[in-house]
């Protein structure tokens, strides 16, 4: 795209109506710009009202209006030029290989690696520039941003996402998106200010930037320091790249020999690491319960008799967490956040948007039910003197009549007392789609489970008020402590209680529907208890599923403490649980990768997908004694979700 076809600067501000224009010849001009700058000749581009988006080879863009003004054609030529530029310059395996843990420091990584990108193309070819000009004054233009003067209101990766753009291009910050970037500066220059200096020199190297950007959040403290295997591997990487032109592909491919589980094996090496770490220690209690042992053995109930049965205490020393004030947490019934009326009034609008829907669930739940009942009932006990005549044998009367007559009788396989419990993510994230799938869900569960004899809980955890509510009015009169920990109140729900019977408690999940109740997720203490909840129960066998869209979220606890604060305890509670409870736990991510934290876990990308996610991984948890019996492993058919075993 040259620079004669674009605007200038001034074209930034937005101009009256313009004239109507023949949008075809502009729509090829653009494809074929976009194809060109992406070096991908293959790429379908489409125009349509929905929101941008690129994927794989397929990119769409906004549709011009009919009276299209100077600044809607440079807007629609930037969002092809950002898209074009991360298609050429941006590998997503590097990028996901080095992404931090924290949803806030992840959010500034992927916001600055696609400054870095569109970087490049402005630097190269002015025309480029000045589009990508255009497209952000008027992102920042519609998320009205030109005003914003609290922090709490101004997201920091937009700001250093400009910050880095100012440096790696000398473009001045977009006029809509000053107030922004003057909100956070001072506390990003005076944390990570030599930082920058550095950004410029690495600019065309992804891998070299993204470690130049890790060491911004360690220094942002929004992220830890990269684990020692990197670095070497970093080495390794540059020695390739000495050697020749092929470098590129030879990494490339190294990533793809391991494409469908590279997610899990980073996570193997995180724990192995901690593992040795463990092993090293001088605890006699730790390693007697090493946990590398207890999951390498194939027995047949894997650490039941090693793992103590003991609940677990969040403000332990080894989570490095703690609780600036619990006093107003609570744990509630759903029947008591609001009236019977209403709550029959949510349960009817429930069932009316889950029609469409029920069937789909119904009939995964048939089948979860018939796998449950035959396993219950389906062991012969042979060679015996009465029951049923073993027609089988009967050629042996034949051979020698002197031979008595063998029985049968069948006998109940051994099916422990089991008891599962679904711990919901009520954020604010989740609402819409996401939050009414998850409760029809537990509904047909819990009602199939309930059949077989398997009793169910049914959980919700989000936080009582947005940004902090009572705990940081009380973290203010208090002359506002540094590192205060968990700044927010806990709101622990219980829609159904694993001894009520599911007709008395079916309503309660129209709850989720209630506008308002979904708010900020802390799940790091609602593992805790949930899990505390299942330790005290009498079942033999105890399960915890945990359906959550993402990482923690709590922007007033964040606001004050490190940025990956919450998912650092979120990662500890799930390795003590993983190693060292008898709670057997696995995870469904909706729209969001969970195998990084849960080593039984599955993704999904539509919420619609979420009915036979849970009802295949139970099914394949309940047949856990047949897989170690000698039963093959996971299901081998192609429809089934990608998921990691333990």
């Amino acid at each position: 795209m040259t620079a004669a076809s674009t605007p200038r600067s001034g074209d930034n501000k937005r101009p009256p109506q313009g004239k109507s224009i023949d949008r075809e010849p502009f729509r090829r001009a653009v494809a074929g710009a976009l194809r060109a700058i992406s070096g991908d000749p293959e790429m379908e581009v489409t125009y349509a009202a929905d929101r941008p988006g690129l994927a794989g080879h397929k990119a769409r863009l906004p549709e011009l209006p009919k009276r299209a003004t100077k600044n809607d054609v440079s807007v629609t030529r930037g969002l092809a030029d950002a898209m074009a530029l991360r298609k050429a310059r941006h590998d997503t395996r590097l990028h996901a290989s080095l992404s931090p843990d924290g949803k806030g420091a992840r959010a500034v990584y992927d916001a600055v690696e696609q400054a870095r990108c569109e970087a490049i193309g402005a630097n190269a070819m002015s025309g480029v520039g000045d589009n990508l000009a255009a497209m952000l004054e008027d992102k920042y233009f519609r998320s009205n941003l030109a005003d914003v003067t609290d922090k709490s209101e101004a997201p920091i990766e937009d700001a250093v996402a400009m910050m880095v753009r100012e440096k790696l291009t000398g473009r001045p910050i977009p006029e809509s998106a000053r107030a922004l970037v003057d909100v956070w500066r001072d506390f990003v220059e005076d944390k990570a200010g030599k930082n920058f200096e550095r950004l410029p020199e690495v600019l065309e190297d992804q891998q070299a930037f993204a470690r130049a950007m890790r060491d911004m959040l360690v220094s942002l403290e929004m992220a830890e320091e990269l684990a020692e295997e990197n670095p070497s591997e970093e080495d390794e990487n540059e020695d390739e790249e000495q050697g020749d032109n092929q470098s590129r592909d030879s990494e490339e491919s190294g990533s793809e020999k391991d494409a469908g589980s590279e997610e899990a094996e980073a996570e193997e090496t995180e724990t192995e690491g901690e593992n040795q770490e463990t092993a090293e220690a001088e605890s006699s209690e730790v390693t007697a319960e090493d946990p590398v042992d207890d999951d390498s053995q194939d027995t047949e109930t894997p650490g039941e008799s090693r793992r103590p049965n003991q609940p677990l205490d969040r403000d332990a020393p080894q989570f490095d967490y703690k609780v600036f004030t619990s006093q107003f947490d609570e744990m509630i019934g759903a029947e008591e956040l609001c009236d019977e009326a209403e709550l029959d009034r949510l349960r009817a609008f429930l069932d009316k948007q889950l029609s469409s829907l029920q069937g789909v669930v119904g009939r995964l739940a048939n089948r979860l039910q018939r796998r449950l009942m035959a396993q219950q009932n389906r062991s012969w006990d042979f060679d015996l003197e009465e029951g049923y005549l073993d027609t089988a044998r009967l050629t042996r009367l034949v051979i020698d009549p002197t031979q008595p007559l063998s029985y049968k009788m069948e006998r109940d396989a051994e099916f422990r007392d089991t008891i599962v419990t679904l711990l919901i993510d009520n954020s604010g994230s989740m609402r819409g789609r996401p939050i009414t799938v998850a409760a029809t869900c537990a509904d047909i569960l819990a009602r199939t489970l309930e059949r077989c004899g398997v009793k169910v809980e049914v959980l919700g955890f989000t936080t009582r008020a947005w940004k902090g509510g009572q705990s940081r009015e009380a973290w203010l009169k208090a002359g506002k402590p540094a590192k205060p920990g968990r700044l927010n109140d806990l709101r622990h729900i219980v829609y159904k209680s694993a001894d009520a019977p599911w007709r008395r408690a079916r309503r309660n999940l129209g709850l989720m529907m209630r506008e308002g109740l979904l708010k900020e997720n802390i799940d790091g203490e609602a593992l805790i208890w949930a899990h505390n909840r299942l330790l005290a129960r009498p079942e033999q066998r105890r399960i915890l599923m945990m359906i959550s869209d993402g990482a923690p979220v709590d922007d007033s606890t964040l606001s004050v403490n490190p940025g990956n604060y919450l998912e650092r305890h979120l990662r500890a509670i799930i390795e003590e649980i993983e190693t060292r409870s008898p709670v057997e736990l696995l995870a469904i991510g909706i729209g969001h990768d969970v195998t990084r934290y849960y080593r039984r876990a599955v993704t999904i990308v539509d919420a619609e997908e979420l009915a036979g996610a849970m009802t295949e991984q139970l099914a394949d948890l309940f047949e856990d004694e047949d897989r170690r019996g000698g039963r093959a492993a996971w299901s081998n058919s192609p429809r089934r979700l990608a998921s990691v075993a333990r």
